[in-house]
């Protein structure tokens, strides 16, 4: 399609400008400057998405805001923003990094990997699929990797489910202890952190260091964003809806008009 202008908006962009020590692995510097390994980040565009409707619905300026945006789903990630920039993340050079997920591991100890390999003679490509398909909630639990699957079997008293969930709200804590100098909001975005109260519930409730309180309320409209902490709360608790088509449509759109 020759005659049509085509436009790409990277997923890694809106972390295009993480601090050196963010970016920065603890790799030998010829190592990573001969094949650009650095922390790059995902979920770009539901962050950018998720800041500019935090913004609106506080009716603030992303310059005077500090943010720790959730974007929790299938793969899952926090971000913390400072004056409207990517600051920190947890997903690295590739997506497996950072908080477990569905089916991935999330970051694990990398001489557990080693000796994996070393004791079962694991190649690499079993190692992957390991690590992306076969871990995460699904590895922990044994049965599923579905937050909605795991809150009825924890209710019906099934103690991996219960564990499954408890290492992903432990581990969506651990990534929120981020690189800011105060905490002006929490925002919650993704399949399961619009759609599952109880994971929502058990990060929040775990997070008084930060100022962050539970007994958040339930989701009005969730094709809406709103407020879900309590009134007054010191740090408001916010849940975005996924809008990534939203803003690879704004991206779209702001750059056929800068070269008209």
């Amino acid at each position: 399609m020759p005659g049509v202008p085509h436009v790409a908006c990277p997923d890694t962009a809106f972390h295009r400008q993480l601090p050196e020590p963010a970016r920065t692995y603890a790799f030998p510097r010829e190592l990573t400057r001969r094949h650009g390994l650095r922390r790059y980040g995902f979920h770009g565009l539901s962050y950018a998405h998720a800041l500019r409707r935090t913004t609106e619905l506080l009716g603030a300026s992303p310059t005077d805001l500090q943010l720790l945006l959730t974007h929790l789903g299938g793969g899952c990630s926090a971000c913390a923003v400072r004056n409207g920039r990517s600051v920190d993340t947890t997903m690295g050079m590739t997506p497996s990094e950072g908080l477990p997920m569905s089916s991935r591991s999330g970051t694990v100890d990398p001489g557990m990997l080693l000796w994996l390999q070393d004791e079962t003679g694991t190649d690499p490509r079993r190692t992957a699929r390991l690590l992306d398909r076969e871990s995460g909630l699904l590895g922990v639990s044994g049965t599923s990797g579905d937050t909605r699957d795991l809150v009825r079997a924890r209710a019906d008293g099934d103690p991996d489910a219960a564990l499954a969930l408890a290492v992903l709200t432990l581990g969506v804590r651990r990534g929120l202890a981020a690189s800011l100098d105060r905490v002006d909001a929490l925002v919650f975005t993704g399949e399961i952190g619009q759609d599952q109260p109880e994971v929502r519930e058990e990060v929040a409730a775990g997070l008084r260091v930060l100022g962050i309180e539970g007994g958040l309320t339930a989701v009005d409209d969730p094709r809406e964003p709103m407020v879900v902490s309590r009134p007054g709360a010191t740090v408001p608790v916010l849940v975005v809806p996924t809008g990534e088509i939203h803003e690879v449509a704004r991206q779209t759109r702001a750059c056929l008009e800068t070269d008209r």
